[in-house]
């Protein structure tokens, strides 16, 4: 390689190191308010001398539930206070046998993970669809939207992009509004998207997708989960289109399960821990 390649190469090299610590950058920017507002909650509630002390506790929660600490800070902000002096968070509490998912075997006894989970649903939607690109958001209790949790074949630029999206300007954000499946046969060409979405997809070699909302059983859409084609497409068969809906709803209604048991639990233990260290500091673990 002559010295101008080389300079080329290394010139390329740092721009890339660059654009990957601005990703992290506004990744850790995304995060860090919900978890400082979760310590802050934890400080005042459990008189708690400082923030560390906080985080200490959420962690031992979520590493004891396998419940990531973004959405055990979710939950936390949004759940009701818990009422002075119970020892429980959520007395009365009725807790239902984790739902069966059909389309993956590995979970068809329960057990799973919500990664475990998340990964079989992407997975069995882009064999459904014939693809290797695609991604699982799911909804953002405190701002709306949807946030991407689980993904594959995508550019780490696209993840960026689209780490959060609103209400609308994307075929992902109609799916969740409409409830309801949703095709772009074309991305260059579809009027769903604004200007910069269709640049960001267009740029990730995406020229068609199919996004599939999740559903509980009442309805209500709690995530999404969309493949990606390099090709246009011309639609999916009616029987492609059941197969997804059964995903959908199965996964919808599991991760309405997880929510209001596993997820409660890391709460309960958390609570516990905070009555029973009462004014103390805490490490990490």
């Amino acid at each position: 390689m002559s010295t101008r390649g080389r300079e080329a190469a290394a010139d390329d090299g740092e721009l890339e190191r660059l654009r990957a610590e601005v990703r992290d950058l506004r990744a850790r920017a995304r995060v860090r308010p919900l978890i400082s507002q979760a310590q802050g909650i934890l400080q005042e509630r459990y008189v708690l001398p400082d923030a560390e002390s906080a985080f200490a506790l959420m962690q031992r929660a979520s590493q004891r539930y396998n419940v990531k600490l973004r959405t055990l800070a979710g939950m936390l902000v949004t759940a009701p206070r818990p009422e002075a002096g119970d020892a429980l968070w959520f007395p009365g509490r009725v807790r239902g046998p984790e739902p069966e998912l059909t389309f993956t075997r590995a979970h068809r006894s329960g057990s799973g993970s919500r990664g475990a989970v998340l990964k079989a649903v992407l997975g069995s939607t882009l064999t459904v669809v014939g693809t290797d690109m695609g991604n699982v958001q799911l909804t953002d209790r405190e701002r709306g939207g949807l946030n991407i949790e689980e993904h594959t074949g995508l550019t780490a630029d696209f993840v960026d992009f689209f780490a959060h999206v609103g209400d609308d300007g994307t075929s992902c954000a109609q799916a969740a509004r409409d409830v309801s499946q949703v095709t772009v046969r074309e991305v260059e060409s579809d009027p769903v998207f604004t200007e910069p979405a269709r640049r960001a997809i267009l740029a990730a070699g995406s020229r068609a997708c199919h996004s599939v909302p999740l559903t509980t059983a009442s309805g209500l859409c709690v995530g999404m989960v969309s493949a990606h084609l390099d090709r246009p497409l011309n639609g999916l068969t009616t029987a492609q289109t059941k197969a997804l809906d059964t995903v959908g709803a199965e996964a919808g209604r599991w991760l309405a399960w997880h929510d209001r048991t596993v997820v409660l639990d890391a709460l309960e233990h958390l609570h516990a821990l905070g009555s029973a260290g009462r004014g103390r500091r805490l490490r990490r673990s």
